[in-house]
């Protein structure tokens, strides 16, 4: 069995993901790149408006964490993400820039003009939406698509075809579409886009070798979450071997926003055993910009960046938080910025009041002076349905200590 599931004082995960009778049915890339969206679907989330100011900080902290390529908006739909995408690309930072572009010369155009190394290029091929908004055929998307791939890459820049609403596609139009782009017009690489997040991790699989049987190009990954299973569909189309994944950091996006992009880092790295060189560590920082700038607060229970994470209220066990906090989390607290807590309240134990003591300097407090104390925290957490904060677990003891004095 590989013990690829434990390295110390960093994590220890399920040794059951690396053995053989699961990883044999993997087809898994040498290596797994993250494109990130936040700059561009982050910001199509309901109420988001990120300044050029706002998406040149992300770019950086982006490119700091060590993401590989930034989708940094629409120049051609947008004069701001424009000036944004220009000024980033000046930045000349490690992360390659991408542009989403309609299947438009203009678009590629204004890609070449920003400094752009690559562009998505969109078009619909999802039935609903052929049916419904367009009013096309998988013979009209071809048409679209084949001169500005060829015009796109004539120029230099990478090109990643995106069908969107690929996993609600009729079977027959993807083919047809796919077989005779790589006969007209060959991209770079082919995207799979669960735009509305309804695909099984099972089928984005399947979708995925279709994909490569017929371009035989890597695959790119894009999906959403509105099954709370985005990350999941990502991570088994790397199964399938999928070369990138797409993200937004924190998740943001429409609806119920894309897959996370920590989240997407972590999982690589700790549950397949990349060496990804993401500095994990710095995922907190990015998480707060994010958040901040986006004004959406980051979940306390939220995967990877949740301020409880970490957080421990139950007495059983509170000691190893801090001492041996692998034999309590999956990853160690420190691994992504973060450190253990013990906090107070109903389900609080002695060895919580012993803990949360010596973090005041306060020792010789005998057995009966710390079980008075816990039956006033646990007290206080009932009325207050909460928790009980340094000041007022200070308040407690003073207390205590007075009476015993007396």
């Amino acid at each position: 069995m590989s013990n690829k599931y434990l390295r110390e004082n960093q994590w220890w995960v399920s040794p059951y993901n690396f053995v053989p009778e699961v990883t044999n049915t993997f087809t898994l890339p040498p290596k797994v790149s993250i494109h990130d969206a936040t700059l561009r679907d982050g910001e199509q989330t309901p109420g988001v408006v990120f300044s050029v100011a706002d998406k040149i900080a992300i770019a950086e902290k982006l490119d700091e964490v060590g993401v590989e390529r930034i989708e940094a908006g629409m120049p051609a739909v947008s004069e701001q993400d424009f000036d944004a995408i220009k000024a980033i690309t000046k930045l000349n930072l490690k992360s390659k820039i991408f542009t989403f572009a309609r299947a438009m010369t203009v678009d590629i155009d204004k890609a070449l003009e920003c400094g752009a190394h690559g562009v998505i290029v969109e078009v619909p091929i999802g039935y609903p939406k052929l049916k419904y908004q367009f009013k096309w055929t998988w013979e009209d998307v071809l048409r679209k698509s084949v001169d500005v791939i060829n015009y796109a890459k004539k120029r230099g820049l990478y090109v990643v075809y995106f069908p969107y609403d690929t996993t609600r596609a009729r079977h027959d139009d993807f083919t047809n579409l796919l077989t005779r782009i790589m006969l007209d017009a060959p991209p770079d690489s082919v995207g799979i886009v669960d735009t509305m997040g309804c695909i099984l991790p099972e089928a984005i699989k399947h979708m995925v070798r279709f994909v490569k049987a017929i371009t035989k190009l890597p695959v790119e990954v894009h999906t959403h979450n509105d099954f709370g299973m985005a990350v999941a569909t990502e991570l088994a189309g790397v199964e399938a071997g999928a070369e990138v994944v797409h993200s937004c950091a924190n998740g943001l996006g429409e609806r119920t926003g894309n897959a996370s992009m920590e989240e997407l880092m972590v999982a690589l790295h700790v549950l397949y055993g990349y060496e990804t060189g993401y500095k994990l560590d710095k995922l907190p920082e990015l998480g707060a910009l994010v958040s901040k700038i986006s004004n959406i607060p980051i979940a306390v229970n939220k995967p990877i960046l949740g301020s409880r994470n970490f957080t421990r209220e139950s007495g059983i066990g509170v000691d190893l938080v801090i001492k041996e906090p692998l034999a309590m989390f999956g990853t160690h607290p420190a691994l992504t910025g973060r450190e253990g807590e013990v906090v107070l309240g109903k389900k609080s134990g002695k060895a919580s009041i012993t803990y949360n003591l010596e973090k005041l300097g306060i020792t010789g407090v005998d057995d009966n002076g710390i079980g008075e104390m816990l039956k006033r925290v646990k007290d206080l957490g009932i009325a207050k349905r909460g928790l009980v904060n340094d000041a007022e677990f200070k308040v407690i003891v003073d207390q205590v200590l007075a009476s015993v004095a007396k």
